[in-house]
């Protein structure tokens, strides 16, 4: 069975390896889907404070969010943390334009 291993990165250090924290290990994928949801979920939902933007949240959240992954063998275990930060800031300010 398949180790399913979520590492978060920092968008505000883009590219810095010395930022990135493992965040846990998981038997599924969906396990680690959920983990990385999670942790897109509650940047967004910190950054809510005031009425935002779908554009003003999703900006907000690729410079400082966090950037989860999952590395595994299993091919078929993917995430994206950008897909799922847009979607969500969609659902987020459906009501703010």
């Amino acid at each position: 069975m398949p180790t399913y291993t979520v590492f978060v990165d920092d968008n505000f250090h883009y590219m810095d390896q010395t930022e990135r924290y493992k965040h846990g290990d998981f038997d599924t994928c969906e396990a680690a889907i959920a983990a990385c949801k999670r942790i897109v979920d509650e940047f967004l939902l910190s950054s809510l404070e005031s009425p935002r933007t779908h554009d003003e949240l999703l900006t907000l959240y690729t410079i400082f969010g966090e950037d989860p992954f999952i590395q595994s063998p299993d091919p078929n275990c993917r995430f994206s943390a950008r897909d799922y930060a847009s979607q969500r800031c969609k659902d987020l300010t459906q009501t703010n334009g």
